[in-house]
């Protein structure tokens, strides 16, 4: 009785997810498999599309560009909010210091994209730092420079992630028996020694859920690049969700839209399937 009754009760969620998450799903596997202009009438070319995503150097390229965006947007504000965790526990830092952490993460990403771009462009601040310091060969537009463009929107995302990786961290962190750290200095343990063997096993499933946030954002990215470059310079920050938005509503070829957007979602399980293994 009280399993039937759990049932109704998650019956109205599941009929939401089914309808809001899996009926678009198998819409867009089924969009895939034909050339659509998503108007008129559509002809079945079969996996045609997927063919296309995996050999068009414009369209596996993007994919690229997500994996790079995954060294940034997961390998810069994990360790560093594990960091920033650990100096908060340790310094026992008030609420308003943890409030300032997270204002990243709180920040409007069209207003974090527009004010980073006023940052990055030639005359932006950080080039005025670097001339202040003597480096002033090494100025540039990052932001419209192709050598540079990819990574210069990586730094803006890590900047944007760093807040939440900190406050799930911090969460983790203070769920730690404290009783742990007490014996770890009575054994005689320093401050690198307790990170190691107290604070980063005791976080390790926060660990599992920022990396898998994190490497979702960056496999998923649109606003930030659609806000600073619009995957420009010369496609150098081209990424799947804004090829996804071009190919479907500027181009319309909406069979092709969803055929990388499928790739993207299996590209996605891949990546995040291991992490939540083992944070478990």
């Amino acid at each position: 009785m009280s399993r039937l009754v759990g049932w109704l009760f998650t019956l109205p969620a599941l009929v939401v997810y089914a309808v809001f998450v899996l009926r678009p799903l198998a819409s867009t596997v089924q969009y895939s498999l034909y050339r659509w202009d998503g108007v008129g009438p559509s002809t079945w070319v079969g996996w045609d599309n997927y063919r296309a995503v995996l050999t068009d150097p414009d369209l596996h390229g993007t994919l690229g560009h997500a994996l790079v965006l995954v060294l940034f947007f997961t390998g810069v504000p994990v360790p560093l909010g594990l960091l920033a965790a650990a100096v908060v526990r340790r310094a026992r830092a008030s609420r308003p210091v943890r409030a300032v952490l997270l204002l990243p993460q709180a920040t409007p990403l069209v207003a974090a994209g527009f004010a980073w771009s006023l940052l990055l462009s030639s005359t932006g601040a950080v080039n005025r730092l670097l001339a202040a310091v003597g480096l002033g060969g090494v100025t540039r537009a990052w932001l419209g420079d192709s050598t540079t463009a990819l990574a210069a929107v990586g730094v803006i995302g890590a900047w944007v992630l760093l807040g939440l990786c900190t406050t799930v961290l911090l969460s983790g962190v203070d769920r730690i028996d404290p009783a742990l750290y007490e014996a770890a200095r009575l054994d005689g343990a320093g401050p690198w020694r307790e990170f190691r063997a107290v604070t980063l096993p005791g976080v390790r499933r926060q660990v599992g859920v920022c990396v898998a946030v994190t490497a979702v954002a960056a496999l998923a990215s649109f606003d930030i690049v659609y806000v600073t470059t619009q995957g420009g310079p010369a496609r150098a920050t081209s990424v799947p969700g804004l090829e996804v938005f071009q190919l479907a509503f500027a181009q319309r070829e909406v069979g092709l839209a969803s055929a990388l957007a499928v790739v993207l979602v299996v590209l996605v399980l891949a990546v995040i399937t291991p992490v939540l293994r083992w944070a478990r």
